[in-house]
C-alpha cells in the first residue's frame, strides 16, 4: 500500500522467498508463487470491492492507525487492502485461515463478503474460519 523503489521491491521479494524456504517450506509439497503475477487476485478484489461499502472500510482500526501514522488522508490502496485480502482468501476457496488478533476484523470482512456474494449469486465461496495462534 506504500510506494516502493522497484529495485528494493524486487530484492524484498527475493529475500521473502529465501526466508520462506529457510523456514522449511518444501516447494515440492506446496505451491510457492508470486501473487502479483496472478491477475485473478486483482480481478476478484475489484468484484468484491463493488460489493463492499466504504463506511465499513473506514471503520477498520488498521485503516485509522496506518492513516494516522502516514500523516495523510491515506491512499485508496490502503483503504481497499482488506478487500484484496478477502480476495486472496476467497480466490482459493479457503476454509481455514491462520490469522493474528490484529487481522480478525479483516477476516470477518472476508466472511461477510463471502456470505453476501453467496446470497446474491448462489453458493460459491466457503465462509472461512479463523485459526488463531495462542502466541
Amino acid at each position: 500500500t506504500m510506494p516502493r523503489e522497484p529495485a528494493v521491491l524486487r530484492q524484498n521479494i527475493l529475500d521473502t522467498t529465501a526466508a520462506i524456504l529457510a523456514c522449511g517450506i518444501d516447494p515440492k509439497k506446496c505451491f510457492l508463487f508470486r501473487q502479483s503475477l496472478v491477475p485473478e487476485h486483482a480481478e476478484l478484489a475489484w468484484i468484491l470491492g463493488c460489493l463492499t461499502n466504504v463506511p465499513r472500510l473506514l471503520r477498520l482500526p488498521q485503516w485509522k492507525m496506518k492513516r494516522a501514522s502516514q500523516n495523510s488522508e491515506g491512499t485508496v490502496g490502503l483503504l481497499t487492502y482488506p478487500v484484496l485480502q478477502a480476495a486472496d482468501i476467497l480466490l482459493y476457496k479457503s476454509t481455514r485461515v491462520p490469522v493474528g488478533e490484529d487481522q480478525v476484523l479483516h477476516l470477518e470482512l472476508a466472511q461477510d463478503t463471502a456470505q453476501h456474494f453467496n446470497k446474491k449469486y448462489g453458493e460459491f465461496f466457503p465462509v472461512p474460519k479463523a485459526i488463531l495462534s495462542e502466541l
